[in-house]
């Protein structure tokens, strides 16, 4: 799923195979006239009797699906999500190029729009992955940590929120971030990019000055209202998948430093080391479609202060969607952790319907003395896939995902999580 998690949980080839891919005999037998897409069913339904043309069209790369999820947190969300695919040029080793957009609107009051991009130049000489956010948001807060009580001083207790009391915080939001990637041995690549956040008009129903935001922003110097986190990027990116919006066989592999700067109007400087590592592994050459998927996903403070909402926890990642189940944000830390685990499997045989089965474990650290790995909070789910466009390989994913503590919720999206 393609999506932006502060909706909760909620922020993407054709089938190139890379040499840890499928084999190649089975790229000469996939035959996807045998496959049965939502344009499929929407040709069945419509023009029932309508022959083939003489000269076939080029079947569209763009998905527009209603952007809808629901949970305790954000209230019901409705809005619009479209996600479109292309191979650039003429090289069969290129990789799909993607880009998503989406504009949302919640009954507590969220209104959210991002565009984001992965594209991939012919010859996967250049890669470049980038997004623009602006948001008006309400941003649950349940406290800093994993979960632990803090035998401290009372701002400790409230800080470590045990039995995650839940509270909202108002504000806006804007993102601007671009990284280019430059291919330096095949699969393997080097990028620099560099990322503004901004928050504004942050501010809380809760009159109370022992909340845990107020508690940590005091703390680490940052202002209760707003603040800014600019930053470089720097990072080394490996992936042999062979598709980005739903891989069958392959590894995708990105580590690399951020340093926030104050030349840069960042409010305090900061550094970090974030590493995001998947693995797919199909348990058939007859259905590749049956998928083992392993996704390991952290950031680690190394230096510097972070402000409190752009601490790394669940849902932090890249596309928003770790920690399913879980709000963005339900546990955080300096240093974190998600570690999940999916099976995927066809349903019918024209590939039209497919299931997953998930589960994960996340682990952070807090001021309490807790540390990283020192404890873990499962959560897990199911889910059904509808086959939406076979050339792409991109399905409408509906999960219903729960953890602890009462957290649940249901999900709609494009795409799969990892």
């Amino acid at each position: 799923m393609i999506g932006i998690q502060v909706h909760a949980q909620t922020p993407v080839q054709a089938d190139s195979l890379h040499v840890d891919s499928l084999p190649n005999k089975h790229i000469q037998t996939e035959d996807l006239s045998k496959q049965y897409d939502v344009a499929n069913l929407i040709k069945g339904i419509f023009y029932p009797n309508r022959l083939p043309p003489q000269r076939p069209k080029k079947p569209s790369g763009i998905v527009v699906i209603p952007n809808i999820a629901s949970n305790p947190s954000i209230g019901f969300q409705i809005g619009i999500k479209a996600v479109a695919g292309r191979k650039l040029g003429n090289d069969s080793s290129t990789l799909m190029s993607v880009a998503a957009t989406s504009a949302s609107i919640t009954t507590k009051g969220i209104i959210y729009f991002y565009v984001n991009h992965n594209i991939y130049t012919p010859g996967n000489k250049w890669n470049l992955q980038g997004n623009i956010v602006a948001a008006k948001t309400v941003t649950p807060d349940f406290g800093l940590g994993i979960a632990q009580p803090s035998n401290g001083s009372t701002e400790d207790k409230i800080l470590a929120n045990p039995g995650r009391k839940g509270r909202a915080l108002n504000g806006q939001y804007y993102n601007i971030r671009e990284k280019v990637y430059k291919e330096v041995q095949k699969n393997l690549f080097v990028g620099v990019g560099v990322s503004f956040d901004i928050r504004r008009d942050l501010h809380s129903k809760d009159t109370s000055n022992l909340t845990p935001y107020n508690i940590y922003s005091d703390r680490h110097g940052f202002n209760r209202t707003h603040y800014m986190a600019n930053g470089l990027f720097f990072n080394v990116q490996y992936t042999t998948r062979d598709n980005q919006n739903r891989a069958y066989k392959g590894i995708y592999a990105d580590a690399g430093f951020r340093l926030n700067q104050t030349w840069m109007g960042s409010t305090r400087g900061a550094l970090q080391f974030t590493t995001d590592f998947r693995k797919y592994f199909s348990l058939s050459h007859r259905n590749p479609e049956h998928v083992l998927a392993f996704w390991n996903w952290g950031s680690y403070l190394l230096s510097g202060n972070i402000p409190y909402l752009e601490l790394p926890g669940t849902g932090k990642d890249a596309g928003f969607h770790s920690g399913r189940g879980y709000t963005i944000g339900y546990f955080k830390g300096t240093k974190y952790n998600d570690a999940e685990v999916e099976y995927r499997f066809p349903i019918l045989r024209n590939k039209f319907l497919s299931g997953v089965a998930f589960f994960h474990m996340q682990t952070a650290n807090d001021e309490s003395g807790t540390k990283l790995f020192q404890v873990w909070q499962p959560g897990g789910g199911a889910g059904l896939r509808v086959l939406f466009n076979k050339h792409t390989r991109t399905n409408l994913c509906m999960d219903y995902a729960w953890g602890k503590y009462g957290a649940k919720g249901f999900f709609l999206g494009l795409n799969e999580a990892f």
